[in-house]
């Protein structure tokens, strides 16, 4: 499948929603309305953190972006940016992610960037603190083949979401399905699931910790799984400048299956909410 039709596919539910017509009919327009609509959009879920590895459920406006250090053979490999990227709330359900392709640089070797991810959210369900605190969102995940660590086939995940809240706990989970456009018989379809569990504490800090697990059902890793268990803490968020606020987080990742391709991986999140 090419790049072009993966764009179609994950974007065209948001282009062809009424729900962004209806929006212009907001006194003042669209763009003039944009703020007071993620108010309204934040304001009626829960007001939890983003998880350090997992994929929050909650509609976010953001920049964020993650640097990755993973120890190798040759030394340690860094990854810039993780695929994080700008966040918007276009609609008061819906989130899109266009991420930034991630830019590697493996110890053993030539540096480069990989792949374009890109992700569309639909909220279905959301109560805040005062109305349950609890949320459910579907994401549809694409990556597009780019750079030098370009997969040769992009891939498609649907993904299902969903967090509760119980005072100052909370957790959030997804469980997803990567669908690659070509080549299944060698990359298989992965099934990813994540569970972040986190508690508030002294207003500002968010120690958490994340399950992060992949299968796979079929491919040349038939049969395998990996399994990490993440520690981390996130502190946030913190005002800065009118609407600009800033959270950063800190975590690792830490194998607890004999199989694994990566172990130790620690990371630094920055993320600049708007």
């Amino acid at each position: 499948m090419k790049a072009s039709a993966v764009y179609a596919l994950i974007l065209a539910p948001l282009i062809a929603s009424p729900a962004v017509v209806a929006q212009n009919s907001d006194s003042g327009g669209y763009f003039a309305n944009w703020f007071n609509r993620v108010n309204r959009t934040q304001a009626a879920q829960p007001h939890w953190i983003t998880p350090l590895f997992t994929t929050t459920p909650r509609l976010e406006e953001e920049f964020r972006s993650d640097i990755t250090w993973t120890p190798s053979a040759a030394g340690t490999d860094l990854n810039y940016g993780g695929g994080k990227g700008l966040e918007l709330i276009p609609t008061e359900h819906t989130e899109i992610i266009a991420g930034v392709p991630p830019y590697q640089a493996p110890a053993s070797g030539q540096s480069g960037f990989g792949n374009i991810p890109l992700t569309l959210k639909y909220r279905f369900l959301a109560g805040n603190e005062e109305r349950g605190n609890y949320i459910v969102t579907a994401f549809l995940a694409g990556s597009i083949p780019y750079g030098h660590f370009a997969s040769r086939y992009g891939s498609i995940t649907p993904t299902f979401a969903f967090g509760k809240g119980f005072h100052s706990f909370d957790f959030q989970s997804t469980i997803g399905w990567t669908i690659p456009t070509g080549g299944r018989q060698t990359s298989g379809t992965q099934v990813v699931y994540n569970t972040a569990f986190q508690y508030h504490v002294l207003r500002k800090l968010w120690p958490e910790a994340e399950i992060n697990a992949t299968f796979w059902p079929n491919g040349k890793l038939d049969g395998d799984k990996q399994v990490f268990l993440s520690p981390g803490l996130v502190a946030g968020r913190f005002h800065l400048w009118n609407r600009l606020g800033m959270s950063i987080g800190a975590g690792e990742q830490i194998a607890v299956t004999h199989f694994h391709q990566y172990n130790h991986a620690k990371v630094l999140s920055i993320r600049f909410p708007f």
